[in-house]
């Protein structure tokens, strides 16, 4: 699957680097590949790669999201002390490109999907426009997920000469993303043309109908708060069309190391300062430790004693009783917020040249830094607790909260197998959903336990800025905001990201519609469909 993945990208990079520039020229220069030759499914393995690629690493996920939703921690004032953005929502010397990178990031993305729409509608392959449509409508719906308000209606249309798009509100962006979904999920036919070089799904039609209704679930799911007739009409049209029905159906999405497409994230926790600063929260290894979680002991290592065996990736203790999570937003300055300082601090480990302060705290284990960790898109385990949480909603959905509610705690212990680092058996995932069985006293009850399992889960898929979005949602887990001095967000949790400086010279008409109807620009800055905090 790897050398597949690296034959297309690399004939790709070859073949289609004309993509990017005027149609109408590729069409007329005999030394480039015109549409009449130029196969598009080629542009899909690429297209798959950069989604993957945007919502992982320093992108912003790990740098922001991880420590934002209280997954993550870092003292952050050693050689990594660019996760300051994250931990204490303190301003480091990038945090301006980081800021951009997902809008830069998923409008490329977005833009190559509709390069590979244009040839497909030009060759008549129906069914690879439609997963296009899927494709699209996944990658800028994250974009606005992290930033609000974007160009969508009149997005990628530069050749039509609209090189400045209006903002849609996010009202409206999600009502058209949903439509669009819904009209090219309805498209896809079996005795259309085949979807090639897929690497997602492998060219299986059944699969992609599953994930564009799975998408369709989520994001229905978000407008819970903001507009709950057409969260509910969605829910119902994406259970009636079939989402994910079991772990096999999950966009889970190779990489590859060795030929360029490594997972970012892993090429981040590789770098020595991360290996020492990025720990699991003490919000997280104590959920994970007060039901036993089978996760624990696959996810969570402490070091060896000393500073230079924390920076070594040689494998620690993954004992789940030695595991102790770093509380957010203390330093290592001596002063008030030194982690010495933590109630319960467990000291540090090592003596004399070689002491480790944070030693004693867990880190993520091998899994985490391997490059050829797949990217988990979109898991099963998130589908059923997505759905568990619709039935504690009284959402009419055809099962009980419980029923999905183990459903998903079962393939989230399966699924953390497939990042071939240990795994948990079938049975053993099943008799810990049955003793932990969800809280049915009331809604309230249900809706908290549902939604601290899809923090917990999406990050421990690493899908962190799932977890936040969740978050942003359900208002769970309830966590504490860290107030450290000289933070950007007045000491409140950031609930999303800056617009990009870059759109003020390139867009500002676009940019200031965007900017007033949603009431400002700032980090703490309330999306349309945000109602969870």
């Amino acid at each position: 699957m790897k050398k597949y993945i690296s034959i297309l990208l690399s004939g790709l990079l070859l073949t289609a680097s004309g993509c990017d520039g005027d149609f109408a020229d590729i069409n007329t220069n005999p030394n480039s590949a015109g549409s009449n030759v130029f196969d598009p499914n080629l542009i899909l393995p690429t297209v798959s790669y950069n989604y993957g690629n945007m919502m992982t690493g320093y992108t912003g996920a790990i740098l922001f999201q991880s420590m934002w939703v209280q997954v993550m921690a870092s003292t952050s004032t050693g050689g990594a002390n660019y996760y300051s953005n994250a931990d204490k929502y303190v301003a480091s010397g990038s945090t301006n490109s980081y800021i951009q990178s997902v809008w830069n990031d998923g409008f490329s993305s977005a833009s190559r999907t509709f390069q590979m729409q244009k040839l497909a509608e030009e060759k008549g392959f129906s069914n690879l426009y439609a997963v296009g449509t899927i494709w699209k409508v996944l990658t800028l719906s994250f974009v606005s997920d992290v930033y609000g308000d974007i160009p969508y209606s009149e997005a990628l249309r530069a050749e039509e000469g609209i090189t400045q798009p209006v903002y849609d509100s996010q009202a409206g962006a999600y009502t058209a993303m949903l439509s669009d979904l819904e009209a090219a999920i309805g498209s896809l036919s079996d005795s259309g043309d085949a979807i090639k070089n897929d690497v997602l799904y492998g060219g299986d039609l059944s699969k992609w109908r599953k994930l564009g209704y799975s998408i369709m679930l989520r994001m229905a799911m978000r407008l819970v708060d903001a507009d709950p007739s057409t969260a509910q009409n969605y829910v119902s049209k994406a259970i009636a069309g079939g989402v994910f029905a079991s772990t096999a159906d999950e966009a889970v999405l190779v990489s590859d190391q060795a030929n360029g497409y490594a997972n970012s994230s892993a090429n981040a926790l590789n770098v020595t300062d991360d290996v020492y600063e990025v720990r699991w929260s003490d919000h997280l290894i104590d959920f994970l430790k007060s039901t036993n979680d089978p996760r624990l002991s696959i996810v969570a290592e402490v070091p060896a004693a000393g500073l230079a065996a924390n920076r070594s990736s040689a494998a620690g203790n993954n004992d789940p009783a030695v595991q102790v999570g770093l509380p957010n937003g203390y330093d290592l300055r001596g002063g008030a917020t030194d982690v010495s300082n933590e109630p319960n601090y467990p000291g540090p480990t090592g003596s004399g040249d070689d002491i480790a302060p944070i030693g004693a705290y867990s880190r993520p284990t091998a899994i985490y830094r391997d490059r050829d960790a797949p990217v988990f898109i979109l898991t099963y385990a998130e589908v059923q607790l997505l759905l568990a949480d619709a039935a504690a909603r009284g959402y009419g959905v055809p099962g009980t909260a419980s029923s999905y509610y183990a459903a998903g705690v079962e393939a989230a212990l399966i699924s953390i197998g497939k990042f071939g680092g240990g795994s948990v058996a079938p049975s053993a995932a099943a008799a810990y959903a049955a003793a932990n069985p969800l809280d049915t006293s009331s809604a309230t009850a249900s809706l908290k336990m549902i939604n601290e399992q899809i923090w917990a889960t999406t990050g421990l898929f690493a899908n962190f800025v799932e977890s936040w979005n969740n978050w942003k949602r359900s208002g769970y887990p309830e966590l504490t905001p860290v107030n450290y001095s000289g933070n950007f967000s007045g000491g409140q949790i950031p609930t999303r990201q800056l617009y990009p400086a870059s759109e003020s010279t390139t867009n500002p008409e676009g940019l200031a519609g965007g900017v007033s109807s949603m009431g400002g620009d700032t980090w703490v800055t309330r999306m349309w469909w945000d109602g969870g905090n």
